[in-house]
């Protein structure tokens, strides 16, 4: 997810032209913090592969005698998991190897993602900060709160602002598509026909490819780390798609409809993911859509930039907008998550 501009200053002359745009380069400094948060982020993005393709590992809870053992409950008993499970990836490599492939699968798209962002902002002159890459703790999520970009300077007009938006989500998209299929044609079949906990619903990409492919798509089946890359990667392209805020969708929202338009259809989104929120709790016992919800809120409360030049957008950026909102609907599902 990339951070919008911010207002324009008033000293900036509005019909400026695009070519005599230059962004500056980024310093020695910047591509080493940029790379060491990439380098941290490989870290806990592979823990969180070898958790997902490792078998439950049995952690000894720490002793609880004092207040003070009480008080550090929860840290030390994190701390004793990960150890737990990176010695039982010592012992079997093939598990260490799994959590290098979910690694570098995820980080391929969330990196060309960005990338789509950062190379449209080099191309209408538009500063931007390189990919910042956010590690998370290995057992929280999938060992990544993400990565963004940061827009230092004005959006020069509305087909910047549309191919800025949008380059992000379609790039990543791309890259997603074939670790979806080898995640597809690398299913195993379950060995039970049903079982309890959590499920990761497939979106509409992944029904299709199993039909394409002939592959039966079973909820309970194995997870390997190629599929589970894939499926992260559509559902942080399904979000930044939301016709909301700053989000890329509201981007192209912004770009096509103009500035009233975003607003009503980024309440009328809003609304409609609150209401399948309520819906996937009720009916799955899965508290996941609340994160949409909150992010979405947050989002509808940043006021969006008016780009310097609003000039018609063209055929080609016309058909790019119909091509994105397919992606869109090949990404989303509306209950990700099921709980059994």
């Amino acid at each position: 997810m990339s951070e919008s501009a911010q207002s324009i200053p008033p000293f900036v002359k509005a019909r400026q032209s695009v070519a005599f745009r230059v962004a500056p380069r980024p310093t020695t400094r910047e591509w080493m913090l940029h790379a060491s948060l990439f380098l941290i982020t490989i870290i806990t993005t592979t823990v969180a592969g070898i958790i997902f393709a490792s078998p439950e590992v049995e952690v000894p809870p720490p002793p609880l005698s004092t207040v003070i053992d009480y008080l550090l409950f929860v840290p030390q008993y994190y701390l004793r998991s990960v150890f737990a499970l990176l010695g039982f990836a010592v012992q079997h490599p093939g598990l260490l190897a799994d959590g290098l492939v979910f690694s570098a699968a995820l980080l391929a798209i969330l990196t060309a993602h960005e990338m789509g962002h950062y190379v449209a902002c080099r191309r209408y002159g538009v500063a931007a900060t390189l990919p910042f890459f956010i590690p998370a703790p290995p057992l929280f999520l999938a060992g990544t709160f993400g990565a963004f970009i940061k827009i230092k300077s004005p959006i020069p007009s509305r087909r910047a602002l549309f191919d800025i938006g949008l380059a992000g989500p379609l790039a990543g998209f791309v890259v997603a598509v074939p670790i979806a299929l080898v995640g597809v044609l690398s299913m195993q079949p379950s060995v039970q026909a049903g079982g309890y906990g959590i499920v990761f619903n497939d979106p509409l990409l992944f029904r299709l490819l199993g039909r394409l492919v002939g592959t039966p798509l079973d909820p309970y089946a194995p997870i390997n780390p190629y599929y589970m890359a894939a499926w992260l990667g559509l559902l942080v392209t399904s979000l930044n798609l939301m016709p909301v805020g700053q989000l890329d969708g509201g981007h192209g929202t912004f770009a096509i409809f103009g500035q009233r338009a975003h607003r009503v259809i980024g309440r009328v989104a809003f609304g409609v993911i609150a209401v399948l929120t309520v819906l996937g709790f009720a009916w799955y016992g899965s508290p996941s859509g609340f994160l949409y919800t909150v992010l979405l809120a947050i989002m509808m409360r940043v006021g969006h930039p008016q780009p310097e030049e609003m000039e018609p957008l063209g055929r080609i950026r016309t058909c790019m907008a119909v091509v994105t909102l397919i992606v869109f609907a090949l990404c989303f599902w509306p209950f990700p998550i099921t709980i059994n």
